[in-house]
């Protein structure tokens, strides 16, 4: 899985007038916490390093870079303006190569289905798996071969083969489905 740096700057100052200040001059306001952190650790860093990280369908682990210390966090949540859709605030949870942690992992989708050949369509359900396990063992992606789905069948998650790690998302879930259209419900009917 990929890592991305960020830069990021100590905050001394938690009010509201400090944090509207940080965010009036083009940065985001942070926090850290986790195993190995003894406490919260409050800092800011410049939007555009968000770019790679949020606004893209690919996963990173994240190695953070506080003023020279570095700590390896997931993206645990990012809070947004409700009308300007701007980040507003982003919360990263540390974590250490020896425990396991909780992710999630999009899904890719291979292959061709008979059922999109003839007429139906393919509809995600879910575009993403929460998984647990090492850092170390996650993938990029979690691959779904939907080469042997025919009209108004589904691949669920309970079909996902995995190593190294356990995928948390109820095996009963639909990953994708192969929607039948309306026009060809009536023929699938006469039939």
């Amino acid at each position: 899985m990929k890592t991305l740096e960020i830069i990021g700057f100590k905050r001394a100052n938690l009010d509201g007038q400090s944090l509207n200040e940080v965010r009036d001059s083009g940065n985001v306001p942070c926090v850290v916490y986790g195993p190995g952190i003894p406490e919260q650790i409050h800092f800011y860093t410049p939007i555009i390093l968000f770019r790679e990280l949020i606004y893209t369908p690919e996963v990173h682990l994240v190695e953070l870079n506080i003023e020279g210390t570095i700590i390896k966090a997931v993206l645990k949540e990012a809070q947004y303006h409700p009308v300007s859709e701007m980040i507003l605030h982003v919360d990263f949870m540390a974590y250490t190569e020896d425990r396991p942690i909780k992710f999630e992992i999009p899904v890719k989708v291979e292959g061709s289905s008979p059922g999109i050949a003839q007429g139906g369509k393919l509809e995600f359900k879910t575009r993403t798996l929460k998984v647990k396990g090492l850092a170390k063992d996650f993938p990029d992606f979690v691959e779904v071969d939907i080469s042997d789905l025919d009209l108004g069948k589904s691949f669920k998650v309970s079909d996902v083969k995995v190593e190294g790690f356990e995928i948390l998302t109820s095996p009963n879930v639909s990953i994708v489905t192969v929607g039948i259209p309306r026009a060809l419900r009536g023929k699938k009917g006469e039939a």
